[in-house]
């Protein structure tokens, strides 16, 4: 009987263990941003997210967060070299433009590197490829990057002590900003393509005109 007892204490030692590794997993790898939990407890007003950036297109044109003025942005922060996140992101991105039909016209997706010392404009033109091509894919020094990635309260992490092949922990949603350029919302990367375009058609639709 007490060897019975100790056998099933251990039993559920080693399950409250396995919970909260797995917890602390999901924490590090993809942890919400304060733009999610800054929009679940404001009853009035909207959060401090967003703000002026300075980057550089694939294409090599220098734009800023004036450059966008007037459309509804989707801005996504990530990297190339993403083996899940970023590609499933902007698949469902691609499936929700599609969906949108006429109103795709006046949003605007960012793919956003974190990682601009491999995500060159050629490494981002080739990446991006794979997507609508209404997606357009930013980059800039490491300064400009941290400056943007601030503003908007994006987390990420290098772990360049992986070596050439290291990878990079970061938050996986996309902020949805207003044409004046004022936060709205954010929707989950693994959101379906078709529940992104409902979320973003209401908010253009509810939007005064």
């Amino acid at each position: 009987m007490i060897r019975r007892i100790k056998w099933i204490f251990a039993l559920f030692a080693l399950l409250v263990a396995f919970d909260i590794a797995a917890l602390a997993t999901l924490m590090i790898v993809r942890p919400p941003p304060e733009a999610a939990k800054s929009w679940k407890g404001v009853s009035t007003g909207t959060p401090d997210i967003g703000g002026p950036f300075t980057l550089t297109a694939t294409d090599g044109r220098t734009v800023t967060d004036q450059t966008y003025r007037g459309k509804w942005l989707a801005i996504f922060f990530g990297y190339t070299s993403c083996p899940d996140a970023c590609p499933t992101a902007l698949s469902n991105m691609s499936v929700a433009l599609g969906t949108l039909g006429k109103d795709a016209g006046k949003i605007q997706p960012l793919f956003i590197t974190v990682d601009p010392d491999r995500d060159t404009n050629q490494v981002m033109s080739a990446f991006l490829e794979s997507f609508d091509h209404r997606i357009v894919g930013l980059s800039g020094t490491r300064a400009q990057i941290d400056a943007t990635a601030k503003a908007y309260r994006a987390f990420y992490q290098l772990h360049k002590e992986q070596g050439d092949n290291y990878v990079v922990d970061h938050s996986a949603y996309f902020y949805l900003m207003d044409p004046d350029g004022k936060f709205a919302d954010v929707v989950e990367g693994t959101a379906p393509g078709e529940q992104m375009a409902d979320k973003i058609g209401k908010l253009i639709a509810d939007r005064p005109t």
